[in-house]
């Protein structure tokens, strides 16, 4: 292999050159089912939709908890069952091959246009058949007009909320301004407790909730209007996952008798055993407690559509003690154990997160996906967690040729150095995996939060940065995602936006031309921010008091300790005991403090332009102003470790903890600022004209808590320090920041390379940031596949994240991922 490309990139020039993958050989299952599904477009599967629809028809009037779990029972006993060739852990959610369900109780008001749209769309197209579009166009949508979350919130926002939100009077398109983002998911990012149900099954569930019906008060007027049907919720919904399950056994043990390869037929006959038996009992094996997550998370998905799609959860500490048991017994070794994970692996990548609104649509790119897999971290009582199964994920993350699952790995000052080694040459391997989360930032802020020392420890990363305290997290609310660059633009026009001609949008701050200090322009900047971040609290408000009049989660709500303690549903906005952990979205953090740099020191301080120049340029677009861009960017920028870029960072993001310190209380919650953008910074920026940083109009803006486009100039290091410098350490009212970080191959290779990128990591550890993540690639490699896509259809490059086929992007976020810096030195 050459020195200069990564492992990823190698692979990738073998295959087109012809030659065969180097772990074929020793992968022979998984790649066989890979060459049935991988790179075609997933298809649409309504049979979800249209056996909860029917359901739902028959129940109107019931409580909404009852109503899903009857729904789900519906679902389980008549949707297809399918047992794909040569897999050996069976539960998928739709037809063979790439899939995508349909949730008409998020889309129902618009699905039968969407329908139309979803094959065509740029972003993430979907297939469906004619004859499964005239279902959901005749049967389906009609029942769910008037009916849906989305028109209710869209009615609930008086005109001065809805036109910082929407740009159309449906609120289905968004201005991208002061983005709600609960309406095109059921939750947000979700871990359940797996390990409950390897330990006590779906029946132990039901035993449970059908003692707590015995134990209830027949006279109270609580027990038997609300909690009696939450517990009859739980026992319906249990034995719908067991039907469901046990379909899959007669299906398999149906096909063994039809079977005539010996081998294929033994695999099948033990998978029916294994079916009839998980996820009702207590796993028994290895095989069995990963067929028993697999189940349990794949008709999470059925039950509803989780911002992100539902997490895994720690999988190196709940699988250890089968892996441990069975390894001890002689009856499973690690090219077993590899194999059992592919196979799960596989059903993963098979399900495609579908999102049927524009909005979902412009945030999720590439078919994202972040089933989250957590490895290393800490035990509950604070001792180092990692184990042989840690090891053995971050070696299937090498081997295995798809972007599946998303992996993260926990880190902390303790640390073993094999541990950072294997996830350094894991990073280096050039796929984008693991992404990198901070105990010793996370753990901390959740005390503080109201977690104990324990439930802190065990955490498990959930979604694209975030983290989740299963039993003790109780938030599902999306939070709103905040363009402050727009912000910006309206205090250089008075309330108004290029985009949006003469509209008055935000407030009208005064005519800046007039204002003579940089204190003055920073107080019209100041009063502007608030008034948004006033939108999206008030957006919240509604959010939070509407969301359970339409969304229901009986089986999320059976693993959730406190849910089955108070008989409540997980949706319930206030569940006694549970901890309340929101967000909003803080977009364009280096564009907007690089702008506001250089206006601060170019324009008020060194008095090189005038604040009318500065607008003028950016009005046109720099045409003919190119000398008053060069200047613009000559300015002091953010990810530079620059005292005064950084500077101004923290007095932003101050704004956002003090704000949210006076006023998430109002709401129940902890509403914290957060820099994660996914792809949305692209969407975000095609409503923002060209900004005072010299970023040309309509572009995308910096991404998460990143550096713009080419400003970090001062390596690596540099960015975490800025990272670190602009943070408000002395607030709690803070989430997760996203950090991307690009190196070229030939700056981490040999030892010498991992041996560096081992004390970035450490060094990132010790600075208390929340993420980082890697793309190890060559800009090159990066044209070439935009040139010829069909060549390099299998490169995959790090997004949001998440990790996506670089081919499948728009051309947007193409260049987006090209024009981030290389960082060449460690």
């Amino acid at each position: 292999m050459s020195c200069c490309v990564s492992p990823h990139e190698q692979r990738l020039l073998d295959k087109i050159e012809g030659k065969e993958d180097i772990y074929r050989a020793s992968h022979p299952r998984v790649f066989k089912i890979l060459e049935t599904f991988d790179n075609v477009r997933p298809m649409i599967d309504i049979e979800r939709a249209k056996y909860f629809t029917e359901s739902m028809k028959e129940t109107e009037g019931e409580m909404l908890c009852l109503r899903w779990a009857k729904a789900m029972k519906h679902v389980a006993e008549n949707i297809t069952v399918y047992i794909d060739d040569d897999n050996l852990i069976c539960g998928r959610g739709g037809v063979k091959g790439r899939y995508g369900l349909l949730y008409p109780e998020l889309d129902g008001d618009f699905l039968d246009i969407a329908v139309e749209d979803l094959p065509n769309r740029t972003e993430s197209p979907f297939s469906i058949t004619a004859e499964d579009a005239k279902v959901v166009v005749e049967e389906i949508a009609p029942y769910w007009k008037g009916k849906t979350y989305h028109e209710a919130l869209n009615k609930s926002f008086p005109e001065e909320v809805h036109k910082l939100t929407y740009d159309d009077p449906d609120g289905l398109n968004s201005r991208f301004i002061v983005n709600e983002t609960s309406s095109f998911r059921s939750s947000i990012q979700w871990v359940h407790d797996y390990e409950k149900i390897l330990k006590r099954g779906f029946g132990g569930i039901k035993a449970e909730a059908l003692e707590k019906i015995e134990a209830l008060d027949p006279l109270s007027p609580i027990d038997n209007v609300e909690k009696k049907p939450f517990l009859e919720a739980i026992v319906i919904v249990c034995d719908a996952i067991i039907t469901w399950a046990r379909r899959h056994s007669e299906l398999a043990a149906e096909l063994a008798k039809k079977e005539s390869d010996p081998v294929r037929k033994a695999e099948l006959e033990k998978m029916a055993e294994i079916c009839a038996h998980v996820p009702e009992h207590p796993a028994r094996t290895f095989h069995e407690a990963v067929q028993s997550q697999w189940f349990t998370q794949m008709f999470s998905r059925i039950e509803q559509k989780t911002g992100t799609i539902v997490s895994n959860g720690r999988m190196d500490q709940y699988f250890y003690p089968y892996y441990q048991a069975d390894v001890e017994a002689g009856i499973l070794d690690d090219e077993q154990a590899l194999e059992l994970l592919e196979c799960l692996w596989v059903g993963m990548a098979q399900f495609i997160d579908l999102y049927v609104s524009p909005t979902g649509g412009a945030f999720n790119e590439g078919y994202a996906h972040w089933e989250a897999v957590t490895i290393g971290g800490q035990t509950p009582e604070g001792r180092d967690a990692t184990n042989e199964l840690t090891y053995l994920f971050l070696k299937s993350k090498r081997e295995f040729p798809l972007h599946y699952p998303d992996l993260a790995a926990r880190i902390h000052s303790r640390s073993p150095e094999r541990y950072l080694a294997d996830v350094a040459e894991t990073i280096k391997d050039g796929s984008g995996f693991p992404k990198l989360i901070n105990d010793e930032e996370v753990v901390p802020l959740y005390v503080s939060k109201g977690a104990t020392f324990a439930e802190a420890y065990d955490y498990a990363v959930s979604g694209c940065t975030e983290a989740r305290m299963p039993n003790r997290d109780t938030y599902t609310s999306g939070g709103a995602y905040i363009n402050f660059v727009a912000a910006l633009e309206m205090v250089l026009h008075n309330g108004k936006m290029l985009k949006h001609g003469d509209e008055v949008l935000g407030l009208e701050t005064g005519n800046p031309l007039e204002m003579n200090t940089w204190e003055e322009f920073w107080n019209a900047y100041e009063k502007q921010h608030h008034h948004f971040l006033k939108t999206a609290f008030y957006q919240q408000y509604v959010i939070n008091n509407l969301r359970a009049k339409h969304f229901a989660q009986p089986m999320g709500s059976a693993m959730h300790d406190l849910c089955m303690k108070h008989c409540l549903d997980l949706h319930t906005p206030q569940i006694p005991e549970g901890i309340n952990m929101g967000y909003f979205e803080h977009m364009g953090l280096g564009t907007l403090v690089d702008s506001l740099c250089a206006i601060k020191k170019l324009v008020f301080e060194d008095k090189k332009l005038t604040m009318k120049e500065v607008i003028e340029a950016c009005d046109c677009n720099f045409e003919g102003k190119e000398d008053v861009r060069q200047l613009l960017m000559t300015a002091p920028c953010y990810g530079n470790d620059d005292e005064y870029a950084d500077e101004v960072a923290n007095k932003v993001d101050s704004l956002n903890v003090l704000y949210g310190q006076k006023y998430a209380k109002e709401l129940g919650m902890h509403n914290d600022v957060r820099y994660v953008p996914f792809t949305s910074h692209v969407p975000f920026g095609k409503v923002v004209g060209a900004t005072p940083n010299g970023r040309l109009a309509w572009t995308a803006l910096s991404d998460g808590s990143s550096a713009s486009h080419g400003a970090d100039k001062n390596g690596p290091t540099a960015v975490l320090l800025s990272n670190y410098t602009s943070k408000n350490y002395g607030h709690r009212d803070r989430a997760a920041r996203m950090l991307n970080i690009k190196f070229t191959p030939k700056c981490v290779e040999g030892e010498e390379g991992t041996d560096k990128l081992v004390s970035f990591i450490r060094t990132f550890c010790d600075l208390k940031l929340w993420h980082v993540q890697f793309n190890v690639i060559n800009k090159d490699t990066l044209i070439a596949a935009q040139k010829d896509p069909e060549k390099y259809r299998n490169l995959i490059v790090r997004i949001a994240g998440y990790s996506a086929y670089f081919v499948d992007l728009s051309p947007d976020l193409q260049n987006d991922l090209i024009a981030r810096t290389a960082h060449e030195t460690v």
